[in-house]
């Protein structure tokens, strides 16, 4: 299970596939972002936060320049480039006995590229609702 909940996150991200989430999250996973201080719980918030990071930073520079895999657990280094500014961050995953992700973790350096995140992704979420 451990290759293909990574391998259908990929195409997911590909893809920008937000109804594709629908089967890939757990009902009660849990996403963290690295603007906002609380856990935002359950798969409709996940996969808002998820659906607007796909459209923001998923764009044709993304790649993942490293993966740890282990069990159930993923960490995906990332790098990609918005508005001139090279963006490093890390995907930390974990998913449940039934390929689920349960848990999403999101860290992104440097500070410049998480205050521009943040208004991209306010404007993208807001724009979404």
């Amino acid at each position: 299970m451990t290759s293909d909940t990574i391998n259908i996150w990929h195409q997911v991200l590909k893809e920008k596939d937000v109804v594709g989430l629908d089967n890939l999250l757990a009902d009660d996973v849990v996403f963290h972002s690295p603007v906002v201080h609380t856990p935002q719980e359950g798969k409709p918030l996940t996969k808002m936060y998820l659906g607007a990071a796909l459209q923001v930073i998923a764009n044709d520079s993304f790649t993942y320049v490293r993966e740890v895999i282990d069990g159930n657990n993923a960490v995906l280094e990332f790098t990609t480039e918005l508005n001139g500014i090279i963006i490093n961050g890390v995907d930390m995953i974990h998913w449940n006995d039934e390929g689920k992700i349960d848990d999403f973790k999101v860290m992104i350096r440097p500070l410049k590229a998480i205050n521009m995140l943040h208004e991209m992704m306010g404007a993208m979420l807001k724009s979404m609702q």
